[in-house]
């Protein structure tokens, strides 16, 4: 049985038509049940798809005489946005013609647009991007939120945990994946008040729902492998990432500028050279491309701007995977088990403060009443002992 249609933005992204083109040939190539609704230039398009017969079988041309330009203010974008590929790609899933929307355009109006076309999923405040990051583990890193929203309460944080759990749960394959708060240390005591927060709501709903919360967890952590999930604002969480980007790349030209140094390393590197081109292809983002906007009422998928072809391919893959496992009927399932009650209404810790001295003061009080003296220093449970 075929898949709903994926809905793609065939003119976003730095190459634009050409890429997108290819990389829904190579993904059609892998998984012949795809289909397609192309969004954009009508005569380009068709002659774009000409040259693959099995693609332009598959594939549904909308036409757009306009394309989103990648330093457009959303709020630009969102006035044109039914004459763009962008806009039009993303309205195929409001009306049903395509089950999910990939683009490689502007992030900040793809953003915009499938928000205020699709909206949030109910009990889901804000949609998330979500993204794969590699690891020395045998899967993939779902990490979120990377740069939709700057500034998260405990409540998003949360929402944001059960999503990206559910995520995992399709795109690694994991009954229970282990989710972690991204901090600035492993302690509990560390962090905001809104990450504390967060973390009681998580610890409190592990049991009900399929994953497992660990705590906090520092950004040098993030590659080992022995985290499934990690949940962040989206300021750090694009911070660090965008980090993690740098060191592969310095790791790579690092390599590359020692093994061209001389004619000893340059024989090294032949001797090396099975290693190496594991490490490319396991550093190369096109192998993990696609970024999800979960918690919209709909798939939206970002691909990278600078995406080969066979990113774009990864991307539409990954979309198809959350297209056959009914991603968004997942997540309401999920929200529904852990109760709007607890998701919504963290307790925070300053509350909880307030409440642990208010519980000491009663316990004190019962001791006073029970030995009809007040409990001194002395007496206390937690008096130093007497040498």
């Amino acid at each position: 049985m075929s898949l709903p249609r994926i809905a793609l933005d065939a003119m976003g992204g730095d190459e634009g038509l050409r890429v997108m083109v290819e990389g829904a040939a190579l993904a059609l190539a892998r998984n012949p049940q795809l289909s397609f609704l192309m969004a954009g230039d009508e005569p380009l398009v068709a002659a774009a798809i000409a040259g693959y017969p099995g693609l332009s079988e598959r594939t549904l041309i909308r036409h757009a005489p306009d394309v989103v330009s990648g330093d457009e203010r959303p709020t630009q974008a969102l006035r044109r946005a039914r004459t763009t590929s962008m806009g039009l790609a993303i309205d195929a899933v409001k009306t049903g013609e395509a089950g999910a929307a990939v683009s490689a355009g502007n992030t900040g109006a793809l953003m915009a647009m499938a928000k205020l076309s699709l909206r949030t999923l109910p009990g889901i405040d804000r949609p998330a991007l979500a993204a794969l990051v590699p690891t020395l583990g045998d899967h993939d890193l779902v990490m979120l939120d990377l740069g939709a929203n700057t500034a998260c309460d405990a409540r998003n944080l949360v929402q944001f945990a059960i999503m990206g759990a559910a995520y995992a749960r399709i795109v690694n394959g994991l009954a229970s994946p282990r989710v972690r708060l991204l901090n600035i240390g492993s302690e509990e005591s560390k962090g905001t008040d809104d990450l504390r927060d967060a973390a009681a709501v998580l610890k409190d709903v592990d049991g009900a729902l399929a994953l497992t919360f660990d705590g906090f967890t520092e950004a040098d952590k993030l590659n080992r492998g022995d985290i499934d999930v990690v949940v962040t604002d989206g300021f750090s969480g694009n911070i660090a990432l965008k980090a993690m980007e740098g060191a592969a790349r310095f790791v790579a030209d690092l390599l590359r500028r020692s093994f061209s140094s001389s004619l000893r390393s340059k024989f090294g590197f032949l001797i090396s050279r099975p290693a190496t081109e594991l490490l490319r292809h396991h550093l190369d983002p096109n192998n993990h491309n696609g970024a999800l906007f979960v918690g919209l009422n709909g798939i939206v998928v970002k691909s990278h701007g600078g995406a080969s072809a066979l990113g774009v391919a990864h991307a539409i893959e990954i979309t198809a995977r959350l297209l056959e496992e009914n991603l968004t009927t997942r997540i309401a399932a999920d929200l529904a088990d852990v109760g709007a009650e607890k998701i919504n209404s963290p307790v925070r810790a300053s509350q909880r403060h307030a409440q642990d001295v208010a519980a000491a003061a009663k316990r004190e009080a019962d001791t006073s009443a029970i030995t009809g003296s007040a409990a001194s220093p002395a007496n206390s449970p937690y008096a130093e002992p007497d040498a």
